[in-house]
């Protein structure tokens, strides 16, 4: 079984949403960034001392060889990468690169309208536009302070 199916595996089976994990270049760090839709005050320090604890045995188990395991909340600023968290944040402002341009760009920032059809819609100052999920390389939502 290979790193994310077991990430997604455990993740999940504790409750929560597993919403990315970074590796740092040597594979010594992992980062796991979890979610819990359930709790409207999100992610807190038991939370990701739960996880860290049983991911820390299931590694010891799996003989996976880290350094450094750290697990967090997604934070205000979170990747956006599966076709559900594209409609769960309609509404939302968010920034997305693509791997190849669309209309001579690679790069978006505007309001998403949602998900259909394997197309994001986002709503530009001055137009909509939609764009290939499978296009895109990495999509993170833009806080608002008001």
């Amino acid at each position: 079984m290979d790193l994310n199916t077991l990430l997604e595996t455990t993740v999940v089976g504790l409750g929560y949403e597993l919403v990315d994990v970074e590796m740092s270049p040597r594979g010594r760090t992992i980062r796991v960034f979890i979610d819990d839709r359930s709790k409207e005050s999100g992610i807190d320090v038991e939370d990701c001392a739960k996880v860290s604890n049983q991911l820390s045995r299931l590694f010891e188990v799996e003989n996976i060889d880290f350094d450094r395991l750290e697990i967090s909340s997604p934070g205000m600023d979170r990747v956006v990468k599966k076709a559900d968290d594209f409609e769960r944040f309609a509404g939302q402002d968010i920034q997305i690169k693509l791997r190849i341009p669309h209309a001579g760009r690679r790069n978006f920032q505007g309001k998403l309208l949602g998900f259909k059809d394997g197309k994001v819609s986002l709503h530009l100052e001055k137009d909509d536009v939609e764009l290939e999920f499978n296009n895109i390389e990495k999509a993170r939502l833009v806080p608002r302070f008001d």
